[in-house]
């Protein structure tokens, strides 16, 4: 069938790290970004709203610049983290996993918004007439309600991860062991 070689693992198995990585780093912003969008109303919502799915319309390799020049040593957070911290973002697994999160965060939110738009809000109603605080009515009625939105996100943010070349690639670049996924790995075996 297929001879797998060890470059080959070592690019699925970092592949697989980064794109669950990115997942766990969505996870939280993405139920607390589709739940502003859907149960708030507030000013720039529609810039929020814009400014979360600017990955889908720009080029990866434009996502990826603007995470080099933001999260670059140079950069004002990298440089920030880098003298805070010692976490350096680039050229790293942790860069890749950043940038996979990037890329993928839109597509998290999306499935989830989805999601809770179809939650009965009568539900959460009548909770609070009971007496149910906004969190537990957050937490035993609308994320319950909501989790195949949750899964369907990070299923469908695992899977772009696995795929994602461009921001990647430019982010982090393409060091065996470390940054070559199994997308960069292919395209330097292409080369």
């Amino acid at each position: 069938m297929w001879d797998f070689g060890e470059t080959e693992l070592s690019a699925l198995a970092l592949s697989l790290a980064v794109a669950l990585r990115a997942v766990a780093i969505n996870l939280l912003p993405a139920v607390i970004i589709a739940w502003l969008l859907t149960r708030r109303r507030f000013p720039g919502r529609m810039l929020l709203d814009a400014f979360v799915h600017l990955p889908l319309v720009l080029p990866p390799v434009v996502v990826g610049y603007l995470l080099l020049i933001l999260l670059g040593t140079r950069g004002p957070l990298g440089g920030w983290l880098d003298r805070t911290f010692d976490i350096q973002l680039t050229f790293s697994t942790n860069g890749a996993a950043v940038a996979t999160a990037v890329m993928s965060f839109p597509l998290m939110v999306r499935a989830m918004r989805i999601s809770l738009e179809n939650v009965d809000r009568g539900l959460e109603e009548a909770a609070r007439t009971l007496g149910a605080s906004a969190w537990r009515r957050f937490a035993t009625i609308t994320l319950p309600l909501m989790l195949p939105g949750v899964l369907a996100g990070a299923v469908t943010a695992f899977a772009a991860g696995l795929g994602e070349f461009g921001a990647v690639i430019t982010f982090v670049s393409n060091i065996p062991g470390e940054t070559r996924t199994l997308p960069l790995a292919l395209y330097t075996a292409l080369q």
